[in-house]
């Protein structure tokens, strides 16, 4: 493939979205640019404040699990206050709880902070998503949720890096620049996205079309987004054994910590290095099939771990099942915007994130009792048998609720738009052009 072919191919990618969805995307990189909390969080504890590793294993699982009661918490508000006003208080008091860390030192006193961090990083997520799903046009809505997680992903790459570069300012200090870097995302949203909520017309009322009065036990009652989110909640098991299971496991091999460091390391150099690649090649790709596959990959990479023996395998499985998460990520977020109806995006993506906050809080706790208890190789085994079963549930029970056409509707996000005297058509150059 030749340079101008990659340069259309990439331009062909990026080309097409509104311009709120480019200052929503820059937010998104700066936030977690500046991400450093989670990242040096045990390190902190332990090195800093000299707690136990079991302290710090339950300080960071009470950030899973704030993040449980968070994304319902951020669907209501999205739902009800609107997307901006709900990512601008999540983002600033995210940005008090990385502050808070730098004075907090006694040890529940940190523990309540990291709590409330995982609920307000978690709340603002449903935000996030259902504001793209207003402005982007359906047929391009999973490109642009791939598109934000590769911005994620980009920027939790450059944190890792700075921050371990600038560990030796203190750890007071990143959670500072951290507060900073949350606290300008905020500023982003104020300054430069428009509300995208749409306005429920009479004429939506009199067609009795659902709307901010769908409660979350409505949410749950819908058949084909409950069997979604029960799929993607097993997918998250898989996804998070890993990053429990992987260094246990090496370490049962006889691999130092610096081996694991590189080789979860292969994670994110894949996704910033080929998630624009995934993107163009799953394009118009139906999403039943981009979510089997997905679960297959994640199965297959998982469960070949317990096959390895040396860094380099260890590394390839890594490549497997994260070109199934490049894959899963985007698509699952858009299959949720789907399914949802206009008005209940927050909710039903709120709902949605509580599947990978639990994931987030259990697998760990699983991961470390099975290792401890049966051993690793059943550990994968698990994971690949639970791939397995997302998989064959995608293609049975998807594909009916998934194939529907999708209704022929201007993007609502065009009235808010304009009253906020900002173009709905893609901008030249956007903010992240460079150009």
């Amino acid at each position: 493939m030749s340079i101008d072919s990659l340069r259309r191919s990439a331009r062909a990618t990026v080309s097409g979205f509104p311009r709120g969805f480019w200052w929503l995307w820059l937010s998104t990189l700066v936030n977690r640019t500046g991400a450093f909390v989670l990242t040096f969080l045990s390190l902190y504890l332990t090195a800093e404040l000299g707690h136990s590793a079991w302290f710090a294993g339950l300080v960071v699982a009470l950030h899973g699990l704030g993040g449980i009661a968070g994304s319902p918490l951020g669907g209501v508000l999205t739902d009800r206050w609107g997307r901006r006003p709900t990512m601008i208080t999540m983002h600033l008091a995210g940005a008090a709880c990385a502050a808070a860390l730098a004075f907090v030192t006694s040890a529940w006193g940190v523990a309540l902070v990291v709590l409330l961090m995982g609920v307000a990083m978690q709340a603002v997520r449903p935000s996030i998503n259902a504001a793209i799903a207003d402005m982007v046009p359906a047929d391009d809505v999973r490109r642009a949720y791939a598109l934000n997680y590769w911005a994620l992903n980009l920027g939790f790459a450059v944190a890792a890096i700075a921050g371990g570069a600038a560990a030796v300012l203190g750890y007071r200090t990143l959670f500072l620049v951290d507060a900073v870097a949350t606290t300008l995302c905020a500023v982003i949203v104020f300054l430069r996205l428009p509300e995208t909520r749409p306005e429920r017309t009479e004429e939506k009322k009199e067609k009795g079309e659902r709307g901010s009065d769908v409660s979350m036990l409505d949410v749950l009652r819908d058949a084909p987004f409950r069997t979604l989110v029960l799929l993607n909640l097993l997918v998250c098991l898989v996804f998070t054994a890993p990053w429990i299971g992987l260094p246990l496991t090496m370490a049962e091999q006889g691999l130092s910590p610096s081996s694991y460091g590189v080789v979860i390391a292969v994670n994110g150099i894949v996704i910033v290095g080929f998630q624009l690649l995934v993107n163009k090649v799953t394009e118009r790709r139906s999403p039943v099939v981009l979510l089997t596959v997905s679960s297959l990959l994640f199965a297959v990479g998982t469960g070949a771990t317990a096959l390895a023996g040396s860094a380099v395998a260890f590394a390839a499985t890594v490549v497997v099942w994260t070109i199934g998460e490049m894959v899963h990520v985007p698509t699952n977020a858009a299959a949720t915007a789907r399914l949802a109806p206009e008005h209940a995006r927050g909710r039903y993506q709120g709902v949605m994130g509580m599947s990978w906050a639990v994931a987030g809080f259990v697998a760990p706790i699983l991961a470390g009792l099975v290792v401890d208890g049966p051993g690793s190789d059943v550990l994968w085994a698990g994971t690949f048998a639970i791939g397995a079963l997302a998989a064959v549930g995608y293609a049975l029970r998807l594909r009916r609720a998934l194939a529907e056409e999708e209704p022929a509707v201007e993007p609502a996000v065009e009235p808010a738009v304009e009253k906020a005297g900002v173009s709905p058509e893609p901008a030249e150059p956007s903010p992240v052009s460079g150009s």
